[in-house]
């Protein structure tokens, strides 16, 4: 098992010496080494041979252990997220590069450079602002006239108790209404409330009311302290009356009945709250539909309650489901839902439908959820059931991030619940038509433009390598030519991924990338002769596919080079793994040969670009955890650094040779989405030196510097 480690924690600029406990005397040998960059023979390398290491820029800025490791262990920096596309643009397409100018301020101060990671990607991109500027266009199809829309409707008829918050007097339900009997001068009553109105719109009030005789009462349309107030007239006969209430004052409305001094009884059927609005000619674009005449539906938790689909219980005799709740709970505490991969977009209107009935007389709620945490996102708001089929259509507008989950709370009732024809969507334009190609693709080369130029600004000339286009090439052939194609929408995931290259064009997406870095670097300070470009991958060193990434990698830098791109150098990220089973093991490093020497050929600057390293038992196994690496086995990968290092020295030629980069600096936290838990870096968590440390440095150096010690257990 690793243990608290013997190395000193390096935070010193050259005192390493620190006393340890004796148990842990078997690391004591790592202290004789001296910091990573004192090993590299600038007389024998590329005189711009760069020794990197990632972290956050915001750490390095912030002047922590961060920085003391980085500033005197290597000589550049890798931003891990700050200078990548999601963290610089907003969803309206504004950028903010203040964390990437800070960055560079203080890599200047501490006399480092920076690698910019990366100017092109499919992944980490502002998904809904780009697909936002490629979206099908609106036609024009002239002036309309505004309709009626009701924004809220009450139906008595599905109450059985008051559900509104009782001033003093609470109105009965019977024979399908709300009724009140005069208990008073001042007693008044809610009718309506929870009303999305909008401050300065104009709104009408509709009841189908009477009363024993005419008569007459006062209405209060707003909130408290923000009212509105007009007179209804009423009659002893059913009519419908309309009220209106221009300048609404409030974002959220109620409607209050003051009978005043009138005597007598009122009866009302509904109530409506409705707006004139300019039509939108809409169509519902369904995010998930199903009328249960298959095998497929929601499931859910919470008070033993069940879920099945009932053939014939439908309400025209089709299939229905079924909800059955045991007893009567909190109403959240039993529960359905549908879970979505692709969250849901704050700002956006989602409508749900359904129809519904029950055993009985109940309640019925709908909203949108965060399903790691349990926060709402939006409240369709509540649905009164009885024994009759009714039909249901509510709207909600998200208000947050990360919500995947359409959940229903249905535990205040107990009983049966059945629902048919249940929908989840979106409204957008009907009267729409999509852009043509080339009009995405001049719209994103515009925005490829903006970007550049803002990152380019931001970094001020300073930046002078990059990586100009990250993780373009595929895992497969897939249109069979021998070699792997670019990803795309068509081969990954368009739900959390934008592919540039599927609008740019294949041939076409890295030359427009490393024009405008070219443009933009010059304009913005940069000597046009010091800038280095390269193509970053992963995969490179495959040996079960005999290094196919690679050679399809060399293939599509001859395509690009050939309409127009620069493209200096090749960047391979080589997140390995150092694998327990011999056989293994060793086609994995016959694999990394074969890797530079491809590489050395193609006379390009070689750039291991993203190193770090997990332990596996066999080949594609699971990483084995932090904790559970046993001393030898840490020693095992650090001369699988030193091979990996020391191969990359003999094979590409010095002056193809631009620089290694770390990938870790630390183990992985447990909780972390890179290889959580897993042994890394180069120091654990505490910043103490690793036997990784001694072998990446014995690889800097070309021998071992200092002999391990034996596992002192074994003594």
């Amino acid at each position: 098992m690793m243990g608290m480690l013997a190395s000193c924690a390096d935070d010193k600029l050259v005192d390493f010496q620190v006393e340890k406990p004796a148990e842990i005397a078997q690391y004591e040998y790592l202290n004789a080494y001296d910091a990573l960059k004192t090993y590299i023979d600038r007389s024998k390398t590329n005189p711009d041979f760069k020794l990197g290491i990632a972290l956050s820029a915001n750490d390095f800025i912030a002047g922590t252990q961060v920085h003391t490791v980085a500033r005197n262990n290597f000589d550049e920096m890798t931003a891990g997220n700050e200078m990548k596309y999601a963290s610089c643009v907003a969803n309206d397409g504004s950028m903010d590069f203040s964390t990437v100018t800070r960055f560079v301020d203080a890599a200047r101060q501490a006399g480092m450079t920076i690698y910019g990671h990366t100017l092109a990607w499919h992944s980490q991109q502002n998904n809904t602002y780009l697909n936002g500027i490629i979206a099908d266009r609106v036609l024009d199809t002239g002036p309309v006239e505004p309709i009626e829309v009701e924004i809220k409707r009450e139906d008595y008829s599905t109450y059985t108790s008051y559900p509104f918050y009782v001033m003093g007097y609470t109105p009965e339900f019977k024979d399908g209404c709300m009724v009140s009997n005069y208990p008073g001068e001042w007693y008044q009553y809610f009718v309506a409330d929870n009303i999305s109105t909008t401050i300065g719109g104009d709104y009408k009030v509709t009841a189908y009311i009477k009363g024993t005789t005419p008569g007459s009462m006062n209405v209060q349309f707003g909130n408290w302290g923000n009212l509105l107030e007009q007179t209804m007239n009423f009659t002893d006969e059913w009519t419908e009356v309309s009220l209106n209430f221009t300048n609404c004052p409030v974002e959220s409305s109620f409607v209050v009945f003051q009978p005043g001094t009138y005597e007598g009884e009122v009866r009302i059927q509904w109530l409506s709250v409705s707006h004139m609005e300019i039509p939108q000619s809409v169509k519902n674009e369904y995010l998930y539909q199903n009328d249960f005449s298959g095998t497929e539906h929601p499931g859910g938790w919470g008070n033993n309650s069940t879920f099945e689909i009932v053939q014939g219980a439908g309400p025209d005799g089709s299939a229905a489901m079924k909800i059955t709740n045991p007893s009567v709970v909190e109403a959240w505490a039993a529960q359905m839902a549908v879970d979505f991969e692709t969250p849901f977009t704050p700002g956006e209107t989602y409508f749900v439908s359904y129809k519904i009935k029950g055993s009985g007389s109940g309640n019925f709620s709908a909203g949108l959820q965060i399903s790691s945490n349990y926060a709402s996102t939006g409240d369709f708001g509540s649905v009164n059931f009885n024994t009759e089929w009714q039909d249901v259509t509510q709207s909600c507008t998200c208000n947050g991030e990360g919500a995947t989950r359409l959940i229903f709370s249905f535990g205040s009732f107990a009983g049966d619940i059945y629902i048919d024809d249940l929908e989840f969507y979106i409204q957008v334009p009907a009267n729409t038509e999509p852009l043509t190609p080339e009009e995405k693709k001049d719209t994103l080369t515009w925005a490829m433009d903006n970007w550049i130029n803002g990152m380019m600004e931001a970094c001020g000339g300073y930046v002078v390598a990059w990586d100009a286009v990250n993780e373009a090439i595929a895992g497969d052939d897939y249109d069979g030519d021998g070699y792997y194609d670019l990803q795309s929408a068509t081969n990954g995931d368009p739900s959390t991924n934008f592919y540039w290259q599927d609008y740019l064009g294949n041939e076409d997406y890295v030359p427009i990338v490393t024009q405008l870095a070219e443009k933009y670097f010059v304009e913005h300070g940069g000597n046009a002769a010091d800038l280095k470009l390269f193509i970053n991958d992963y995969n490179l060193e495959s040996w079960w596919d005999g290094n196919q990434k690679l050679k399809s990698l060399i293939h599509w830098i001859e395509v690009w080079e050939e309409n127009g791109a620069k493209i200096d150098g090749i960047g391979t990220q080589m997140h390995v793994s150092y694998i327990l089973n011999e056989a293994d093991q060793k086609a994995q490093e016959d694999a990394i040969v074969n890797m530079f020497q491809l590489m050395a050929a193609t006379g390009k600057l070689i750039k291991i670009s993203e190193l770090d390293m997990g332990i596996i038992e066999n080949a594609f196994g699971t990483g084995i955890k932090t904790e559970n690496v046993t001393y030898e086995q840490q020693l095992k990968m650090a001369e699988f650094y030193q091979f990996i290092i020391q191969k990359y020295f003999e094979i590409i030629p010095v002056a193809q040779q631009y620089g290694i980069t770390q990938w870790c600096m630390t183990d992985s936290p447990a909780d972390s989405g890179w290889r959580g838990g897993e042994p890394v870096g180069l120091w654990d968590l505490n910043y103490n030196r690793k036997p990784t440390y001694g072998g990446f440095a014995n690889g800097l150096a070309g021998s071992v510097i200092v002999t391990p010690t034996p596992n002192m257990s074994e003594e």
